[in-house]
């Protein structure tokens, strides 16, 4: 008891100052179809190559995930709002669970997502190759914004082999795994490196991703609690009840490691684990429904038991992801004062995001909200998005002796397309409103 008495006072946020959260995450497991989709359209007598050279990929595991997983912002704001000043690296987390402090590290993540780690290298020493993706995709121009990947790969007009693997990958890395905003950049180098496959295969992605994800996880919460307090005076006390704000970041990684640490719930159906030796351990969960408010509230208990860290099994360290990881910290020391992470006010702007709403969180009699999964797209501006469709392989016409035949579109042919309409057809095809392109949501509970 005195040794929780003592965490407690190193709570950031103290027990009687927690408040109910919304959540606005940016890691977009929801459009793993996407890269699904895209491998489909590629043309047949190279689709089984393709999907094999992704499947084997630094990334290609992930499709393997339960695609039913629902996301529980219960969960997630339950363990930020218990997370403790500590003395440890500053790439770390520490969570009071029970009476232990728990903790959320390199290590965790890696045996989580899979993704490998080491130090990171030099990316401006990559050299542009000549005619590749970006260049017959984006005209090889800097600033390549997020939509204009997303766009370029749900057309599906690929020109050569392997492209629909290099975009795919692009697409994971930035929109699922970095949690990238439609507006932010591609990094130029990161279209030089993934030109040489093996090569983006053997780049420490667990790092890159950790660094912005640990980022953003530290920061969640930072300053939220005199803005909830400032709003109820505002708005008034019944009518804001819940505190809104967004996670950048991998952070079903977050989920999943609640799950790992917490036994009970996994015991009491908040959370079902797959087939045992599945690995990473983000394969061996499924969530079909998000638990109640009040059954977590059952869970988060000051009598919990909770595991203080995650210990690799000698199947886990006998894995290649695992060979950069350093048991003690050394080997990856991040640097996080220049972690370009947006902030953004959610009452004032609200970046493509899924949100996920979680009712108070802090005592067992407290009433639960709802969690909904509505995807929140608003347009900061109207602007042209300008890229071009490659132009389709040669292949030869046997019925015509000597003579080149082109199926499809013939020639470098130039594309303008309205950002309103790309988003358009967008939320018009996956069953969205087209009504009100000032919020485009699925059901959503503010």
């Amino acid at each position: 008891m005195q040794m929780r008495n003592q965490l407690k006072d190193s709570l950031k946020t103290p027990e009687e100052e927690r408040y109910s959260g919304k959540i606005t995450r940016h890691d977009h497991f929801d459009d793993l179809t996407d890269i699904d989709n895209a491998l489909n359209k590629v043309p047949e007598h190279l689709a089984i190559e393709e999907r094999r050279r992704y499947t084997e990929s630094c990334f290609g595991h992930l499709l393997r995930m339960d695609r039913g997983m629902k996301f529980s912002a219960g969960i997630v704001h339950r363990l930020l709002i218990r997370e403790l000043h500590h003395d440890g690296p500053e790439d770390e987390m520490r969570f009071l669970l029970g009476r232990h402090s728990v903790r959320f590290s390199k290590v965790e993540f890696c045996l989580i997502t899979g993704l490998k780690f080491g130090e990171l290298p030099d990316t401006s020493t990559y050299d542009m190759v000549e005619n590749g993706i970006h260049q017959r995709y984006f005209e090889g121009r800097d600033e390549v914004e997020y939509a204009e990947l997303k766009a370029v790969l749900r057309i599906g007009v690929f020109s050569e082999q392997y492209d629909a693997v290099k975009l795919c990958l692009l697409y994971m890395l930035n929109w699922i795994l970095m949690g990238l905003d439609e507006r932010e950049k591609v990094p130029v180098w990161q279209f030089r490196l993934v030109e040489d496959l093996d090569a983006f295969d053997a780049f420490p992605w667990g790092a890159h991703v950790y660094r912005r994800s640990i980022y953003g996880f530290k920061h969640a919460l930072d300053g939220r609690r005199r803005r909830f307090e400032q709003r109820q005076r505002r708005k008034g006390v019944d009518v804001h009840t819940t505190e809104t704000y967004n996670i950048y970041g991998l952070t079903h990684a977050l989920l999943i490691f609640a799950f790992e640490v917490i036994p009970e719930l996994g015991n009491s159906g908040c959370g079902k684990r797959r087939e045992i030796e599945l690995s990473p351990r983000i394969l061996k969960w499924e969530l079909s429904t998000r638990p109640r408010g009040e059954k977590l509230n059952s869970i988060f208990l000051e009598s919990m038991f909770a595991r203080v860290k995650l210990v690799p099994t000698a199947t886990e360290r006998a894995e290649r992801y695992f060979e950069g990881i350093s048991q003690g910290g050394s080997l990856y020391d991040a640097d996080l004062g220049d972690i370009p992470v947006p902030v953004s006010d959610p009452e004032r702007y609200t970046t493509a995001g899924t949100s996920d709403t979680e009712g108070p969180s802090f005592e067992p009699s407290d009433t639960e909200g709802s969690d909904s999964d509505g995807r929140h797209i608003r347009l900061a501006r109207t602007r042209r998005v300008r890229f071009t469709l490659p132009r389709e392989p040669r292949t030869r016409d046997d019925s015509r002796t000597g003579d080149d035949s082109r199926g499809g579109i013939g020639g470098q042919t130039e594309v303008r397309i309205i950002l309103f309409t790309v988003l358009f057809n967008f939320n018009r095809v996956n069953g969205f409103s087209t009504d009100n392109f000032e919020i485009l949501s699925g059901p959503s509970v503010y």
